[in-house]
């Protein structure tokens, strides 16, 4: 719990200094490229964050990765304060909730559907559109299969879900018929 809260006020203070240049989107984008290498590469993330390794060398290596992303000093700065506070290693989770913030400030937000068969192109444009009334935001929706919801679909939206799967209309009615016993 601790990392995300660390992880949130650093998103935070990138994100003003991003909005403020107009280069959220680009740090957004790094983030996200940073999250892809430590989770490709294990131990990037143990190598910048690990005290046995001397400042220096720490700083150098993410010298050179901030050169091969050609970030601009800002950001740069950033990544180098993270390695000099031994923040490195929360770089995942300073990008998951960087682009929460990014989500938010393009009124945007994300949507999971579960549905027993795959969804066709129609299906999901059409629940996209429902899950965006229902919030007043763009949704980015991502879909998966459970078979064992039987038929009809799940939606999920920040704290907003929505259960239309027989698997639970098929519980309610257990319920109700045991209710008049």
């Amino acid at each position: 719990m601790k990392q995300i809260i660390l992880a949130r006020r650093y998103a935070k203070a990138l994100f003003m200094v991003g909005k403020e240049n107009g280069a959220f989107s680009q740090y957004n984008e790094i983030l996200r490229t940073l999250k892809d290498v430590y989770q490709a590469v294990p131990d990037v993330a143990l190598t910048l964050a690990n005290p046995m390794y001397p400042l220096d060398v720490r700083e150098k290596m993410m010298d050179s990765i901030t050169a091969s992303l050609s970030v601009d000093k800002p950001m740069g700065r950033f990544l180098r304060l993270l390695v000099q506070k031994k923040r490195a290693n929360i770089v995942p989770e300073i990008a998951e909730e960087f682009s929460a913030l990014v989500d938010a400030e393009n009124n945007v937000c994300q949507g999971h559907v579960v549905s027993a068969i795959p969804l066709d192109d129609k299906m999901q444009k059409k629940v996209r559109k429902t899950l965006a009334k229902l919030t007043g935001k763009d949704v980015n929706l991502t879909t998966s299969i459970d078979t064992s919801i039987i038929g009809g679909i799940i939606a999920k939206v920040g704290d907003l879900v929505l259960d239309g799967s027989i698997r639970t209309q098929l519980a309610g009615l257990k319920d109700s018929i045991k209710g008049r016993e």
